[in-house]
């Protein structure tokens, strides 16, 4: 089937398997009756087209946003990527345009897997296996992420989601955005980090809730501290994210369609070589030959 869908008395998460086990759509019931979508509408055609860029949400294995260059170095070895991108970069690791394997799909949770060594072309040098679980507990949609290194060499490693949101929702203002880190990466043009995180600036903090409005934001945060809260006013509703804390750092970015991408991510963009760098706390994992790392993120939809 192309699309699963889970569902209860409050939330709808429709997932696409064939390409990444993306999500396509995150909806909630209002008193109304209405299903409203949270996340950006994902159209028919780029479902069964597979342009998971488009997609309401994706998952990003085994790292997470740019690798420079397409390129990274790692225990005094160099690995080239194939650049996915005009920018030349590698972006955004190499699962969520790929099938996934069906593990369990029971309407209300379903679980994927990926094993990269099923790819001969598979975009990444160590071999992994990834995991994905949403589960809806009441209005709380739940995603597990996992990746085990199946190698017999240490690995990097990294891991997150890329939901886009809606900042407009029918008969609403615009959403305001809440969350609290202790740092950001100052990026030169290209949105690369050249070196560690500094202090926040006022145009770049949320830690009190505010509308983006017309500012562009495209931003890697470090120091998160899990939490971020995404609230309607006009309409009295509000999604809170919780992730585990090895999802260190987190992702503002500003779709020109008007979406609002908010990423937890295990480690800084281009994370690998800032650690070739030296750089500490970039949030990489090395995971040794059969170790895994896991984390879960949490959605909860209420009433503001």
């Amino acid at each position: 089937t192309m699309i699963h869908t889970l569902q209860n008395d409050r939330l709808k998460l429709e997932v696409s398997p064939l390409y990444g086990a993306g999500i396509t759509s995150f909806s909630v019931l209002r008193d109304s009756g209405e299903w409203l979508e949270l996340m950006r509408h994902t159209l028919l055609e780029h479902i069964k087209n597979g342009k998971t860029g488009n997609f309401s949400s994706y998952t990003l294995m085994p790292y997470s946003n740019r690798v420079r260059g397409a390129h990274f170095s790692f225990a005094g070895q160099e690995y080239p990527l194939r650049p996915n991108n005009a920018e030349g970069t590698a972006r955004h690791g190499d699962v969520f345009a790929r099938p996934w394997t069906t593990i369990m799909q029971d309407g209300k949770a379903a679980s994927y897997r990926i094993d990269s060594r099923d790819f001969d072309d598979f975009n990444f040098p160590f071999p992994f296996v990834g995991t994905v679980t949403y589960r809806l507990e009441g209005a709380t949609l739940i995603i597990q992420l996992e990746l085990q290194n199946v190698g017999d060499a240490p690995m990097p490693a990294g891991m997150g989601i890329h939901p886009y949101f809606n900042r407009f929702l029918p008969s609403s203002r615009e959403a305001t955005l809440e969350f609290r880190a202790n740092g950001y990466y100052d990026v030169p043009a290209d949105l690369m980090p050249i070196s560690g995180p500094i202090p926040i600036p006022q145009e770049l903090d949320f830690s009190s809730a505010r509308a983006a409005g017309s500012q562009k934001l495209d931003t890697v945060y470090a120091g998160w501290d899990g939490k971020a809260r995404l609230s309607w006013e006009s309409l009295g509703l509000a999604l809170e994210l919780a992730a585990d804390p090895i999802f260190s750092h987190f992702v503002a970015y500003t779709h020109y369609d008007g979406s609002l991408a908010l990423e937890p991510v295990t480690h800084a963009t281009d994370g690998f070589n800032l650690m070739a760098q030296g750089l500490e706390n970039t949030g990489v994992q090395v995971l040794e030959p059969g170790e895994g790392m896991d984390g879960t993120i949490r959605m909860r939809v209420k009433s503001a």
